[in-house]
């Protein structure tokens, strides 16, 4: 396996600086957030493209996923979501995906990551799983055409939180498209242990986010070894299963000391890395 880390706690910073500081710090990869002020498809000419590939060329570093969650630009973390009500605001986050299948053909990464349909809302869980299942399919062909691999990522109070939710759904789906963003902390919150969980879900794991968590299981990202996972353990189980891609550090939660949280992850890492 390889580290990496997630340009999203880096919002004070532009992605050139970003990818400065994480390649500094020791990681080979970082994932790149498709939304403002880093890579935002709207927003991006075709010399922005050529300039990213030329930082990532410059700071040695590969691309472990190109993260297609939040969407500040238009919305927030959550919205426009999957399951939105309204039409046209699920049209919005159909529409952002297929760009970023786009961007991440042009950058050169082989996944993308999304939210795992939205945030729960008065309506049947059915009918949101049926609209979810349904905008899946609109980007499933150009995901087929630019073979890029779409990764579900389970959180705590969206439509799919749990393995067991996503092994339902991803019953129904392509698993040469689709696969699972595999959130170690996610899985901790639910009471799920993410040591079984890896063997589990082994076959359909595409990249890992990781982060701790504390004794409560609250969803609030910690610094590695600042919480109550035991990081060794799942590390040493993704290793078992011969993963071969990226874990990347997903640390949002430190935006005020981004720079100093990159330096201080890769040390602790590296310190329980099998």
């Amino acid at each position: 396996m390889k580290l990496a880390f997630s340009s999203n706690a880096f919002r004070r910073y532009s992605l050139s600086d970003t990818m400065r500081i994480i390649a500094a710090a020791g990681f080979e990869g970082i994932e790149i957030m498709a939304d403002i002020p880093h890579a935002y498809p709207p927003h991006l000419a075709e010399s922005d493209i050529l300039d990213i590939r030329q930082s990532l060329e410059e700071n040695r570093l590969n691309i472990s996923n190109i993260n297609a969650f939040m969407l500040h630009a238009i919305g927030d973390t959550y919205h426009p979501s999957w399951t939105e009500r309204n039409p046209a605001l699920r049209a919005m986050r159909i529409d952002y995906t297929l760009q970023c299948i786009d961007l991440a053909r042009l950058l050169g990464a082989a996944t993308l990551s999304t939210e795992p349909g939205g945030p729960l809302g008065i309506a049947p869980r059915e009918h949101d799983l049926h609209i979810f299942r349904e905008g899946l399919a609109i980007v499933e062909p150009k995901a087929r055409e630019a073979g890029i691999r779409v990764l579900i990522e389970p959180e705590p109070g969206l439509l799919i939180e749990n393995s067991s939710q996503f092994q339902k759904l991803f019953e129904k789906l392509d698993p040469e498209i689709f696969g699972l963003n595999f959130d170690i902390g996610h899985f901790f919150c639910v009471g799920e242990d993410p040591v079984l969980l890896v063997r589990e879900l082994r076959n359909c794991i595409h990249h890992f986010h990781l982060e701790d968590i504390a004794e409560t299981r609250e969803h609030h990202h910690l610094m590695p070894g600042k919480g109550a996972i035991d990081l060794r353990r799942v590390l040493e189980a993704i290793d078992s299963i011969d993963y071969s891609g990226f874990v990347t550090v997903e640390l949002y939660t430190y935006e005020d000391n981004a720079d100093e949280a990159t330096g201080e992850a890769f040390a602790y890492l590296e310190r329980i890395m099998p």
